[in-house]
């Protein structure tokens, strides 16, 4: 029996003001300390609320960085590639070590952020029980090596460690963060240009301008964010002016807002149909073949998300910008089989307003094709262990391709090897663990990117995933808001340069 590790999945969306002129911003340049006046206030509504009392290493991580509360010591630039935040420079010191050279910054309680906090940070994270989803599979240790340096040994070989220190969930906190229960207080800890002053338990928070971030001063004076699960009440809340940007909109209400208030942005998230390997009707290659080629993916792209998307080319979409130009056909596919009226299971979860109605189509289209289809719809927390434990045969999810590490390979250890904590396919193959071990070795980018596509065709040609639709996410932004990042790797929001 396989171990699969429960590691909820992150909410869809590490500040890093640093590199935000990398990304678009809606409304304005989002440039500038700020130091010209007090600015306003920024009123946000984002999608999620806190599941974890705002803990870093879980759901709760990109919430931190969206509002800018948290970073790292590295982040990801609009490529990809990892780029300086906390740590202004690193190297590599043989296989298995690296040395990160700190920039000077102050943490938002007012201590200096040494070697040693940042060592004792990330202690914290690979001692923390579930470890966060950017430390699956990897065994690290960091100590101060000097008066700026960071020492970081893996107890294997990890080329692409700058990039997994930009994961939101290896935030570097202060010493004060870190109760004796294992608790993780990011309130007035953490290092970014907006301060966490209050939270209101799953309904609101405060956030200060942090007048001494290394950045400079943001030219907002603070953030008020509120949690509003329901994407029409988001929408509503924008289009009467009690919010200033609204996170997710639904594309059913794109069209209720005007025009020059709403951006729509490619992500790296992809919606998937993913299909038990390990047990009941889909455990039949053949079977999981007839129900791949039942699925018409540009219906989801053109009627579900009403061109807010666009149709599935493979786990990895179009915001991937490498990946078309390296894909190749899939590996091994088996002979699509016939449905006779096997009887399936098919969950999604409720968060994200458009995966119903994709369940719904995909319900209708395999029962086309003969197989009999029963359909369940929760909230995400309500359904992750059930999924992570095999009980369904069939489910759709929507998942950020790069927003735990930013490697592509980490993705598919994660959510399509044998020992994959978030394998919810149940895919365990050879073919499929030996091309992606083969990737995680490879330390030249491209040459990575090569490796990747490689384990892509595989997992593809095991029909364990279908990939339906490759989402935009559509941001809610008031005409007097400008500099709002958006982010193909849904990690940034609000940055120094957001203003209203």
């Amino acid at each position: 029996m396989r171990f699969h590790r429960r590691s909820r999945l992150l909410a869809p969306f590490l500040l890093v003001p640093l590199i935000s002129s990398c990304f678009a911003s809606g409304g304005g340049d989002d440039s500038g300390s700020g130091d010209e006046g007090e600015g306003s206030r920024l009123r946000v509504a984002l999608a999620f609320p806190p599941a974890e009392n705002l803990s870093p290493y879980g759901a709760d991580a990109t919430l931190l960085s969206r509002l800018a509360v948290t970073e790292g010591l590295t982040a990801l630039d609009a490529n990809g590639s990892a780029a300086p935040a906390l740590a202004e420079s690193w190297r590599r010191d043989g296989e298995k070590t690296w040395e990160f050279t700190l920039r000077d910054a102050t943490f938002q309680d007012g201590g200096e952020v040494t070697p040693a906090a940042v060592a004792a940070s990330l202690t914290h994270a690979t001692d923390a029980e579930p470890a966060p989803a950017a430390l699956a599979g990897v065994t690290l240790s960091a100590e101060a090596t000097g008066e700026r340096v960071v020492r970081i040994t893996t107890a294997e070989p990890d080329p692409v460690l700058p990039l997994r220190l930009s994961s939101p969930s290896l935030a570097v906190l202060s010493a004060k963060a870190y109760g004796k229960s294992g608790h993780v207080d990011p309130v007035g800890t953490a290092t970014g240009p907006f301060e966490l002053t209050k939270v209101n338990g799953a309904g609101s928070a405060s956030l200060d301008r942090f007048d001494d971030y290394w950045g400079g001063r943001a030219q907002a004076s603070g953030v008020d964010a509120r949690f509003i699960a329901d994407g029409t009440a988001r929408a509503n809340a924008l289009r009467t002016g009690e919010i200033d940007i609204a996170e997710a909109v639904p594309v059913a209400q794109a069209a209720t807002l005007e025009k020059e208030t709403r951006r729509d942005t490619a992500t790296t998230r992809t919606t998937s149909l993913l299909l038990n390997a390990e047990s009941g009707t889909f455990e039949d290659a053949k079977l999981r073949a007839a129900a791949r080629a039942a699925v018409d993916t540009f219906v989801f792209a053109e009627d579900v998300y009403e061109g807010y998307a666009d149709p599935a080319a493979g786990i990895y979409g179009p915001a991937v910008t490498w990946a078309e130009g390296k894909r190749t056909r899939p590996v091994g596919r088996a002979a699509a089989g016939k449905a006779a009226g096997e009887t399936i299971t098919l969950a999604t979860y409720d968060n994200r307003p458009e995966l119903p109605e994709v369940a719904q189509v995909v319900k209708q289209q395999l029962e086309k094709a003969g197989f009999e289809v029963k359909l369940t719809v929760r909230e995400y927390s309500r359904l992750e262990g059930d999924a992570l434990d095999g009980k369904f045969d069939a489910f759709v999810l929507a998942r950020n391709t790069l927003l735990d590490t930013g490697d592509p390979v980490a993705v598919l250890a994660g959510d399509y090897t044998c020992d994959g904590g978030f394998n919810i396919a149940q895919l365990c193959d050879k073919g499929v663990d030996s091309a992606v071990a083969d990737a995680e070795k490879i330390a030249d980018p491209a040459k990575r990117q090569d490796a990747a596509m490689a384990a892509e065709a595989r997992i593809l040609g095991s029909d364990a995933v279908v990939p339906l639709v490759h989402q935009r996410i559509i941001t809610g932004v008031g005409s007097s808001v400008q500099g709002v990042i958006l982010d193909p790797y849904e990690r940034t929001l609000v940055g120094t340069g957001t203003r209203r």
